[in-house]
């Protein structure tokens, strides 16, 4: 799920279509607040939802004009990235 270190949001365990309401919901509050990072090295399963919840909170980041660093992308998330043509958007906000 999800914890908060400082400016960084922690990402752990499962990060798919089961669970990605609860994240959206969790990270609201963190977000319209210090968070500045969002740090996937925790995630241990992944899916194509993680990719519109990033991409929502990116987005929301964006609507407070703040910066969002994504940190410890997962492998097998990258890969969906580069498979829905969405790589660019990750690597850019990943500093990749």
């Amino acid at each position: 799920m999800i914890r908060v270190e400082g400016e960084r949001l922690v990402v752990s365990g499962p990060a798919t279509l089961a669970t990605a309401a609860a994240l959206l919901e969790q990270a609201r509050a963190p977000l319209a607040g210090a968070v500045r990072e969002v740090d996937l090295g925790e995630v241990t399963e992944v899916d194509s939802s993680l990719l519109a919840v990033l991409f929502a909170w990116l987005r929301e980041a964006h609507a407070r004009g703040r910066p969002l660093a994504l940190l410890g992308l997962p492998p097998d998330l990258t890969s969906l990235a580069r498979l829905y043509g969405v790589d660019a958007l990750l690597s850019e906000a990943s500093g990749r």
